[in-house]
């Protein structure tokens, strides 16, 4: 059983998938978002190459739970890759600080630069997954 973890953003959109055992999450890619029909074509290349059966897309709240419209996007993009993929279950899960923390770990590990741009997305995804997956123990 394998889960992915996604963190949907309007420029990049991070992707993680958890261990054959669903106890940790690794972070795979950050899929560029300029095209959507492209992105989303290899977002979904990506939940069929690890034949996942669970789908995890972070859900951006407010700091005091409301949603906006970033939450919006969200849940269409999840419904979105619902319809792709009937047989799997969709999960919206609270990704609040997720980016912060993001940009924590990529501090602690003095990341910079253009790679810091490009993985911060991925390790976001990972941050949800791995949230996500500690929840169901």
């Amino acid at each position: 059983m394998r889960i992915i973890g996604i963190d949907y953003g309007d420029a990049r959109v991070g992707v993680a998938v958890s261990d054959p055992l669903g106890i940790t999450a690794q972070g795979l890619e950050t899929v560029p978002n300029r095209v959507y029909d492209k992105m989303f074509a290899r977002v979904c290349d990506i939940i069929k190459t690890y034949n996942a059966d669970k789908i995890v897309v972070g859900l951006p709240r407010n700091m005091n739970g409301t949603e906006g419209e970033r939450s919006t996007l969200s849940r269409e993009f999840a419904a979105q890759l619902g319809g792709v993929f009937p047989g799997a279950e969709m999960v919206l899960w609270d990704e609040r600080l997720s980016t912060v923390q993001a940009h924590g770990i990529l501090n602690e590990t003095n990341t910079r630069g253009k790679n810091r741009k490009n993985v911060v997305d991925t390790v976001a995804a990972s941050i949800i997954l791995q949230s996500y997956l500690d929840s169901l123990k």
